[in-house]
């Protein structure tokens, strides 16, 4: 990542107190830029936070959030492969194509519940956490809300994906599949979890929004749409 020009002063100073940190930061910075407090650092960093988690989302909980973006669109589960290639070769892409499109739904709807997560975790940083992120790589604040959320978006994301999932259709789509293949003569029953794949797919794919989303604050100064981001982002 581009490193902040004042990093290695706080390589140097690692024992140092936070105050002390500040002030040696501070007096490197002087004649180049203005001071960071630590409520700077702080208010600031929780506001990429809040813009890119809103922003990822958002783009994730649209129509077609999932389906049509390339990177976060969810496939057959790879772990039956060979089913969605058996029901090809027997003429059932309809079927199959249905399924898949029904499984991309249900995470396009569950994802309208991770924002309030998210600010929870935003809310909950600490000044340990904000000097992390800063120093860190480009996706470090999306790093600090992977840990710091997962378990709670997994709890959250799961009973909404096997609703949204009932809703699309998809369960249904997949326990004709899952009856087809398996009654096909010589072939290994299946029988996979449907919710967990689709919960794990989907969370990958709004990490990979909201990392973007990090990225461009950190670098691209057109990104940085407040006083606030500018102030703090235009100093690494």
């Amino acid at each position: 990542m581009k490193k902040l020009f004042y990093l290695p002063f706080l390589f140097i100073l690692g024992p140092c107190s936070t105050t002390e940190i500040l002030q040696a930061v501070n007096d490197a910075m002087e004649d180049t830029a203005p001071a960071l407090s630590e409520s700077d650092v702080i208010a600031g960093l929780k506001e990429a936070l809040v813009k890119g988690t809103s922003s990822g989302t958002q783009s994730a909980s649209k129509l077609d959030g999932y389906f049509k973006n390339p990177r976060l669109k969810i496939p057959f589960p790879p772990k039956i492969q060979k089913v969605e290639s058996k029901l090809r070769a027997l003429g059932m892409n309809k079927l199959v194509d249905n399924f898949i499109v029904s499984l991309n739904r249900g995470a396009e709807k569950a994802a309208t519940e991770a924002k309030p997560i998210f600010v929870d975790a935003v809310t909950s940083m600490t000044v340990k956490d904000a000097w992390g992120i800063l120093r860190g790589a480009d996706n470090a604040a999306t790093d600090y809300l992977r840990r710091t959320t997962s378990t709670s978006l997994q709890a959250a994301f799961k009973p909404v994906i096997k609703t949204s999932l009932d809703a699309v259709d998809a369960t249904k789509h997949f326990t004709k599949i899952i009856t087809t293949y398996n009654k096909i003569p010589l072939i290994e029953k299946v029988n996979p979890n449907l919710e967990d794949y689709v919960t794990d797919k989907a969370l990958i794919g709004l990490f990979l929004l909201i990392e973007d989303e990090e990225r461009k604050i950190r670098t691209d100064p057109v990104a940085r749409t407040t006083e606030l981001l500018k102030k703090v982002f235009s100093q690494q």
